[in-house]
């Protein structure tokens, strides 16, 4: 079908993005009848949700960057899951 969306949790960041700027898109112009308005603000959450999943596991991967005492990265140690 050609109106079905991709899976959030596949999508990759920059994906994530743009498909969050379009819902906003959409809802921001006031054109979306409101059940397809409600449908949207939930993908949007869902896509916000997942943007935000992305940008903290990526924070926590520069967090775990090894510098020596003048501040050059030398290394990296493994990231917690949790």
């Amino acid at each position: 079908m050609a109106d079905e969306k991709p899976d959030i949790a596949e999508m990759s960041f920059e994906d994530a993005l743009r498909a969050l700027e379009d819902v906003m898109r959409k809802l921001e112009g006031g054109e979306v009848p409101l059940d397809q308005s409600i449908d949207l603000y939930e993908r949007g959450e869902a896509l916000r949700a997942h943007c935000q999943k992305r940008l903290d596991a990526a924070q926590a991967r520069i967090e775990k960057i090894v510098t020596d005492s003048e501040g050059r990265a030398t290394g990296t140690v493994p990231l917690d899951p949790e």
